[in-house]
């Protein structure tokens, strides 16, 4: 008889840009200078839209809302990778990734003032809904790239979720699947540290959240969620690992939620000050910026030139969204439901006979 080592495991970390502007040449992605500039601009965008969306907010005319405030890079840097033709599955903190994908502005800004028409994605992307419950949509998104395996599609499935998801049967029973059958999906998680007001130390015992990919037979790797080209450099990896046949990828982006969890929580309540002081050193879109200025590839006048842009497409995308037509009280039945049972019909008869809607679309 004898004791000896069945398996064991290494989990990666990928740094490449520092806060400073510093790189590591030999692991910069193959970027032109004028997709670094693109990257720049987009995190610029998706900033603006958060700026934007918590002073609505305030306002009243947008409802709870989770600011995405220092987690820009882990979403412009993935979303950067990712083809047209693949499959994402978002959480509810993704507005960057919705943003680089192409997804309309004003229709962020109307599904987070309470219009469902927002979450309408257009045909030509393939973005699933926004999924506010913590971590449900994962099995969602395993079985789209089960469906993609049946039908020889040759394309990768994205799913983002929060370091609290982790904590889920979801994301367990989504992993074990994605393992069994070696499906091409790329699991994100943006480790912004606190799920609400529980640290993520007290939510696992493990040194990583990468690591717990190898319990389920794939790779995990760990990024710093701040460093848009490591992010971008191991979402490309790892979705073309994925679309090659080579299986599934677990990726760990190490970031900060430098905002409240959302605009109906109170941070201060339970984390110091000095931490989050510490994080906003590490901006991410700082260090951009910076790497760009040593490059000779950005000034003073472009900066002020991006803001500017931004500022007005979002300002453009609000008028817009809050410009749009209420829907009609009929689109609960005409939109819900493949086909109404009789007691909807009945309902929707009733309606339109107190004046309910305008006419029957029937």
């Amino acid at each position: 008889m004898a004791e000896y080592i069945i398996d064991s495991y290494d989990v990666r970390r990928i740094e490449v840009l520092d806060p400073q502007g510093a790189v590591d040449e030999a692991l910069l992605p193959p970027l032109s200078g004028d997709d670094m500039k693109r990257a720049y601009e987009l995190l610029v965008l998706s900033r603006a839209f958060d700026e934007r969306a918590l002073a609505l907010q305030r306002e009243g005319r947008l409802g709870t809302y989770p600011s995405i405030l220092g987690q820009e890079a882990a979403q412009v840097g993935s979303a950067l990778a990712i083809a047209k033709v693949d499959w994402v599955f978002p959480s509810f903190r993704e507005m960057g990734v919705h943003i680089t994908l192409g997804y309309p502005i004003p229709l962020l800004y109307r599904y987070w003032a309470g219009d469902e028409r927002g979450g309408q994605t257009p045909d030509a992307l393939n973005i699933a809904p926004i999924c506010v419950s913590v971590g449900t949509h994962l099995p969602h998104a395993v079985g789209a790239a089960l469906a993609a395996r049946i039908r020889g599609d040759r394309i990768a499935v994205t799913a983002y979720f929060g370091d609290g998801a982790t904590s889920k049967g979801d994301f367990h029973e989504a992993f074990n699947m994605a393992g069994v059958f070696n499906l091409p999906i790329v699991f994100i998680c943006q480790n912004n540290q606190w799920s609400i007001s529980l640290p993520v130390k007290q939510q696992t015992a493990t040194k990583t959240l990468a690591q717990k990919a190898w319990a389920y037979g794939f790779e995990g790797v760990q990024v710093d969620g701040n460093d848009v080209f490591a992010v971008y450099r191991a979402t490309r990896a790892a979705l073309e690992k994925a679309r090659s046949g080579a299986g599934p990828t677990f990726i760990e982006c190490l970031t900060y939620r430098i905002a409240d969890h959302t605009t109906a929580d109170d941070a201060s309540r339970y984390r110091p000050a000095s931490e989050v002081e510490e994080w906003q050193r590490k901006d991410p879109l700082l260090r951009v910026r910076l790497f760009m200025e040593k490059r000779g590839l950005w000034t003073e006048a472009d900066e002020k030139s991006v803001w500017e842009r931004a500022r007005g497409t979002i300002d453009a995308a609000v008028a817009e969204a809050e410009s749009a037509a209420p829907p009609e009280a009929s689109d609960m039945f005409d939109y819900v439901s493949a086909n109404l049972s009789p007691r909807q019909k009945r309902q929707r008869s009733e309606m339109i006979q107190r004046g309910g809607v305008e006419k029957d679309k029937t």
